[in-house]
């Protein structure tokens, strides 16, 4: 039926045919979203890691295509009437009544939201054409029915971790299953005596199919012992001889960590996520939904999730937007609110010549970080547009930023503030401002981890641009990441180069090289002439992380990652694992 077709029909026969064609355009993207997930088992069971980082990318690409087909096919269909908003709003009460009873229904609402927010721009929220709040109401916490396999410890504890581990199903054989088990049950009675348990693992839960990301497969759950519980994630290796687990995890920062809004997708082959977002919950209590659900890729879902914790808080709190702490950026204007935990970003209309890029280019930087494996180290941000608030929310002095700087990006009336495109991001201290504040060890401790943060963003084929501080920042489990992606490129992409030698001693002195430099020329030497960190933490970067003075490391880094190689990145702390 093409859209001349349906100008004679009744809005309610329109509604009928079009809302079920989204539907069928939602299951399509679902299946295929599926089949993709699906395929990480084989790709960690054969060690294809090329091919794993293959279906990463294109499993993130396929809810934009599904979106850009139906907008078409609605298009055609409602023809003339396509921004009739009563037409929508009916469209809306027949797609309601379709997902009724759906596991996956809060994933059917965001799908035809994004629909509907293609072809209107709405700005704001719309609640008649678009699912504000969910028309569903979701299963009570404390009765969580995720099935997850289900093992009894007692006397025999490392007897059920190799059960636990035969159940993963994976084919492929292990290198040594009857150790590791023993020495994952010595680590599970260690922690479980820490918390003040006898030590024996009386049962464990695990959910019921591997996690995988990169080279690593996961079984996660809880492990009990009198009355009380702990975390549980067991991380595989699939190396030439074998599959080994490689570390142990029982604490909920570390089990966080593993779940970081700076780390790729997970892929898992379990359907609906609503029951496993519940479980991962109870695990991770102070982690937000919405990261959950983006962590299991379902990002366009966990950015709905974003939005309505968005309202939630600004319904009951009266606090006003205001700069975000840390040194102002050229290219952003960075807002937050004092006791929410993310930040707004917004593009500056105009940029200082010394930036070599263009509003554009920063938006292709973000999609580039989107689609590019993170490593725990480049914070996710989700985009939005066409945000609107009470003006009264915005402190004067960022009213007057807007207007001085972004006033074609933000539209300022007598009542309210329009952000017609923001990135929103989790929030973290500013590296600078963390060195400034902290105590001595903590501070050494964060400016190692920032060497170690530029040295596997380096092993992923990124290079940052800027090793300032001000561009890092730290997060609450005092991790360094990156955030600033104003001249963040391809590591392959510069040409790392070694001082040359000076012809004579004045040109040491000289206010111009005496050297050609073209444009992508980067000399690491020069990095530490440049990290704005006093001369002490300075030392503590060049002792544990010297190699990133030096260009034959990027030079080695830049061959590797040419090679397709996929580097060892370990989401956990060293002193998790169970081999050196």
């Amino acid at each position: 039926m093409t859209g001349d077709g349906t100008t004679a029909l009744s809005a309610s026969r329109v509604a009928n045919v079009a809302a079920p064609a989204i539907l069928e355009a939602f299951e399509g993207c679902q299946e295929s979203f599926n089949a993709i997930s699906r395929r990480a088992r084989s790709r960690f069971e054969l060690r294809d890691w090329k091919g794993a980082a293959a279906d990463a990318t294109e499993r993130l690409d396929l809810y934009g295509g599904a979106i850009d087909e139906i907008e078409a096919g609605v298009r055609t269909v409602l023809g003339v009437r396509v921004t009739d908003r009563l037409l929508w709003a009916g469209m809306k009460a027949v797609y309601s009544g379709l997902i009724a009873g759906r596991a996956d229904w809060e994933l059917a609402e965001t799908f035809f939201n994004s629909v509907t927010r293609r072809v209107f721009t709405t700005v704001g929220v719309d609640s008649n054409i678009e699912f504000v709040d969910s028309d569903f109401a979701a299963p009570s916490v404390d009765g969580v029915g995720f099935a997850c396999r289900t093992y009894q410890g007692g006397r025999d504890a490392a007897g059920a971790v190799e059960t636990m581990l035969r159940d993963a199903g994976l084919d492929a054989a292990f290198e040594d299953l009857p150790r590791d088990a023993e020495r994952v049950s010595v680590r599970l009675t260690d922690q479980l005596r820490s918390i003040g348990a006898d030590g024996r693992v009386e049962w464990a839960e695990i959910i019921g199919a591997p996690f995988f990301r990169r080279k690593g497969a996961y079984l996660i759950g809880r492990a009990f012992s009198g009355g009380k519980s702990i975390p549980l994630a067991l991380a595989l290796l699939n190396s030439e001889a074998g599959v080994v687990v490689d570390a142990v995890l029982t604490d909920e920062d570390d089990i966080s960590i593993l779940f970081s809004f700076t780390r790729s997708h997970f892929h898992v082959d379990l359907g609906p996520p609503h029951e496993l977002v519940r479980f991962l919950k109870l695990l991770m209590p102070k982690k937000p939904i919405a990261e959950l659900y983006i962590a299991l890729g379902y990002h366009k879902h966990g950015k709905t999730e974003l939005y309505r914790d968005l309202l939630r808080h600004l319904r009951d709190t009266d606090e006003q937007f205001q700069f975000a702490p840390g040194t102002p950026g050229t290219v952003m204007v960075v807002f937050t609110m004092p006791r929410y935990d993310l930040v707004f970003k917004v593009i500056r209309d105009r940029f200082p010549l010394i930036k070599p890029i263009t509003a554009h280019g920063v938006m292709q930087n973000y999609r580039l970080v989107f689609r590019h494996d993170r490593a725990g180290r480049l914070v996710e941000a989700q985009e939005f547009e066409h945000l609107e608030f009470d003006r009264a929310r915005f402190t004067d002095d960022l009213l007057a930023e807007f207007s001085r700087d972004a006033d074609q990006t933000v539209s300022v009336s007598s009542d309210a503030v329009v952000v017609h495109h923001a990135y929103v991001e989790r929030r973290v201290t500013p590296l600078d401002v963390y060195v400034r504040e902290a105590r001595e060890d903590a501070a050494r401790a964060v400016v190692a981890d920032f060497g170690q943060a530029v040295t596997e963003l380096a092993a992923t084929g990124i290079f940052p641009g800027e090793l300032l501080p001000k561009n890092f920042g730290v997060t609450r489990h005092g991790r360094v990441v990156c955030y600033d992606y104003d001249e963040l490129s391809f590591l392959t992409d510069f040409c790392f180069r070694d001082m040359p030698a000076a012809r004579v001693d004045d040109d040491e002195y000289a206010d111009e090289a005496w050297f050609g430099v073209g444009p992508r020329d980067v000399f690491p030497e020069e990095f530490s002439r440049f990290l704005t960190l006093p001369p002490a933490l300075r030392a503590v970067l060049e002792q544990s992380h010297g190699q990133l003075f030096d260009s034959s490391f990027w030079r080695e880094m830049q061959a590797r990652v040419s090679s397709g190689e996929i580097v060892d990145i370990f989401p956990y702390h060293v002193s998790r694992r169970l081999r050196e």
